[in-house]
């Protein structure tokens, strides 16, 4: 006789955090062949639910530099700082 299917309260865990760091790529393809085989078996089911959230950061970089001859550098003017060396 089948009596269904019961459901437990979820076990809700910590929040698991990840930081990515992007970069430009060279890819060099390897290829592994694989085969595989799906066995089917019934079993009890843990579900575990893993919302995901995302947040994005952008770090600048910045370099200045004086290319006049000694002496020729032009004058700050409006909007125009000294240069922090």
């Amino acid at each position: 006789m089948y009596l269904g299917t019961n459901y437990m309260p979820p076990v809700i865990h910590p929040t698991k955090f990840n930081v990515n760091h992007t970069f430009s790529t060279t890819v060099v393809p390897h290829i592994h062949p694989t085969h595989t085989t799906t066995i089917n078996h019934h079993l009890y089911q843990h579900k575990h639910y893993c919302p995901q959230t995302y947040s994005c950061e952008n770090e600048v970089c910045n370099q200045q530099y004086n290319c006049c001859a000694p002496g020729m550098m032009p004058p700050a003017g409006p909007g125009f700082g000294p240069m922090p060396y």
